[in-house]
């Protein structure tokens, strides 16, 4: 969630006319995310989140607000798009694709324990039970294809050991029978930062808010439990916390259990989840966009995450 396209007042206050959501009141730029232009919109009857898509098409936007408001009618802490009075979510703001959605309460937990990991690990189950009947179909925008695309464009800008980890990695991820593996809607990109936490009656922190779908697609669901495994459950140096890494196994697999075929290809899938990060981050360093508020972050720390994933990765809970 960058800022590329700044709003100015008066047309987002223009354009929220045609919502019945009331008057602008506050407009703040949000510059943590790296792909499209967000802002926290504040209103005489709500806070919601304003999204300027910046490179996705018109056509494949509806995908992830269907999918948004499918999953929150499930009972999931989704947030929810809002439809203007045409019943549309999406509309067009500084000559973007743009949405609204609701915006959840609650704050980012950067320094997760085994009780928040399992609280994660039985969410993104639950997400994937529900998402198995969301009848619309779009394959991962950060899948295998783009993977091999995005090792192209950035390989020669790394230095000669690091093209040498790549080449291997994308060979190796091409001999994975994906096929085999259970499939469906997925997050893909459910890091801490995406998670909102806020205190309940019983004194406990819960799920307040999954935010961020907008690398939603459909895949294997465990190379999204991989997703989420390296980044909630790796240690400062990269390597993974068992005890962090099995409560949240374990909770997933108390809601879905893993297959055969699953346990057999986690080590690929945790390799996988690196190299997508690695090469994301890797282009938006090398191949940099201009924008106001822009958060690039390090692409060294997916390439050691890789590196450790290939040397050890522990197995599923069977």
């Amino acid at each position: 969630m960058s800022v590329f396209t700044p709003v100015p007042e008066p047309a987002l206050a223009e354009w929220l006319k045609d919502y019945a959501i009331g008057r602008l009141v506050v407009l703040k730029g949000i510059s943590a995310g790296v792909q499209n232009s967000n802002f926290f919109v504040t209103t005489t009857l709500g806070r919601y989140v304003l999204t300027l898509f910046e490179g996705m098409t018109r056509a494949e936007l509806p995908y992830y607000l269907h999918l948004m408001a499918h999953l929150s009618r499930h009972g999931l802490p989704v947030p929810g798009p809002i439809a203007n009075r045409h019943n549309e979510y999406l509309g067009t703001l500084q000559e973007r694709p743009a949405a609204l959605v609701m915006r959840l309460s609650g704050a980012s937990e950067m320094a997760p324990g085994t009780n928040h990991c399992a609280k994660v690990g039985a969410m993104l189950a639950g997400l994937h039970l529900a998402g198995q009947s969301y009848g619309r179909r779009q394959d991962n925008p950060r899948g295998p294809a783009w993977r091999s695309e995005t090792a192209r464009a950035v390989r020669d800008f790394l230095p000669a050991d690091e093209r040498r980890l790549l080449d291997a990695e994308i060979a190796f991820q091409a001999t994975v029978d994906l096929a085999r593996l259970p499939a469906g809607a997925i997050h893909a990109d459910l890091f801490r930062d995406n998670v909102l936490w806020e205190a309940g009656d019983d004194g406990e922190m819960h799920i307040g808010g999954v935010i961020d779908f907008y690398f939603a697609g459909f895949d294997a669901l465990l190379f999204d439990v991989a997703v989420t495994v390296n980044d909630w459950c790796s240690t400062p140096d990269g390597r993974l916390d068992p005890a962090r890494s099995a409560a949240l196994l374990a909770a997933y697999h108390a809601e879905r259990p893993f297959t055969a075929e699953e346990a057999g290809a986690w080590p690929a899938m945790l390799r996988a989840a690196a190299l997508r990060f690695w090469l994301s981050r890797a282009a938006d360093f090398h191949l940099p966009r201009s924008g106001e508020l822009v958060l690039v972050k390090n692409p060294d720390e997916y390439r050691d995450i890789l590196r450790l994933r290939i040397a050890n990765v522990p197995p599923l809970p069977r």
